[in-house]
């Protein structure tokens, strides 16, 4: 079998995990791997058994394809100079730093006949593909992504930084354009938002609260679904799904305040029934696979067969838009007449949607 030849351009604190996945996948030969730091590039190189560039164009005429892991103020450098090489293309999210920069991506891969496949990992999580499977057509989601401030990725803000998967995820599931958007948030560590509450209202009547915020004690990743065939639960950290769905005794009835309300009603006994005879409770198991090793074999598998990614450059482009309707409604948001964000010394007004 011949293997896909694959460089993975920076190897930080993401990109030296694409490297050891890769180095292990029996379909992928991995090239070499680009990082201007020599001693770490050297380091990961050695412990993966490939070269080492500081200069990425250097691999460029060896490989079949390209995985980048760099800050995203260089995605539209290093993924551009890629994709106009003619190789398909992984990208870590977000896509780019800006809306314009993001579209110059999408456009350049499909003038250059090419895939873009963006690291939105959370759709590789089995408990998120378990729930993609079990919501339907919902009514009303909450999501909350937290997280301990990392001091990485510290060139954009929460919302491209960790709300961005529950944009691509949101509107993956409701799959209707989006009406309106309200948010608002705060700066705390300096430089852009860290923490960010946003409602968005979509034309099919559905309605998300999203939440994100880098600079709490302890990770919380979770989903909740409500639609007319029941609410759906996922903790995204721990893998764990639960559904409520109605069962057949309350959809044929007689429902339970019915029940109730006859003479001798053993409300206590209705009251234990509620989960189990009129709601009935739903934990399947969860795969414990690696939600980045399928995410990068997913991209060897779609450059060998020529398919679409499950996230390409037309999904993140749409969760870039919502994300910059997101920034312009933080930024509209004043507290006691001040920008929003402008709390502590260091804090400053968020960046605009072209902010670079």
């Amino acid at each position: 079998m011949t293997r896909l030849k694959i460089a993975v351009v920076g190897v930080g604190a993401l990109g030296r995990h694409h490297a050891r996945i890769l180095s292990t996948l029996d379909s992928v030969e991995l090239i070499g791997v680009a990082e201007k730091d020599v001693e770490m590039g050297r380091s990961i190189a050695e412990a993966c058994g490939c070269a080492h560039v500081t200069d990425f164009h250097d691999l460029l005429g060896d490989v079949d394809a390209v995985t980048i892991a760099v800050p995203t103020s260089a995605h539209l450098a290093v993924a551009g100079d890629c994709l106009q090489a003619g190789l398909p293309v992984m990208v870590e999210k977000p896509i780019a730093g800006t809306l314009d920069d993001a579209a110059r991506l999408v456009d350049l891969a499909d003038r250059r006949n090419v895939i873009l496949q963006v690291g939105h990992v959370e759709r590789f999580n089995p408990a998120v593909t378990a729930a993609f499977g079990q919501i339907d057509r919902p009514r009303y989601l909450r999501v909350e992504r937290l997280s301990p401030f990392a001091f990485r990725s510290t060139d954009i803000g929460v919302v491209h930084d960790l709300m961005i998967h529950d944009l691509e995820l949101v509107l993956a599931l409701v799959d209707a354009p989006i009406r309106s958007v309200q948010a608002f948030g705060v700066s705390l560590m300096g430089g852009h938002e860290d923490s960010v509450q946003a409602r968005i209202a979509f034309t099919n009547g559905c309605i998300a609260d999203i939440t994100a915020s880098r600079v709490h004690p302890e990770p919380r990743r979770v989903l909740t679904s409500w639609s007319a065939s029941g609410c759906v639960h996922v903790d995204l950290h721990t893998r764990h799904l639960t559904s409520y769905r109605p069962s057949q005794a309350l959809l044929s009835g007689p429902s339970p305040l019915e029940l109730a309300a006859e003479p001798g009603a053993d409300i206590d006994d209705l009251k234990q029934s509620v989960f189990g005879k009129f709601i009935t409770v739903h934990e399947p198991d969860i795969s414990d696979s690696d939600a980045l090793t399928d995410e990068l074999q997913h991209f060897a598998d779609c450059v060998t067969s020529g398919r679409r990614p499950l996230v390409g450059g037309a999904e993140a482009l749409r969760a870039m838009v919502a994300a910059d309707q997101v920034l312009a409604s933080v930024a509209e948001h004043l507290w006691d007449g001040h920008a929003a964000g402008a709390q502590g010394p260091q804090a400053r007004r968020p960046h605009s949607r072209r902010a670079a």
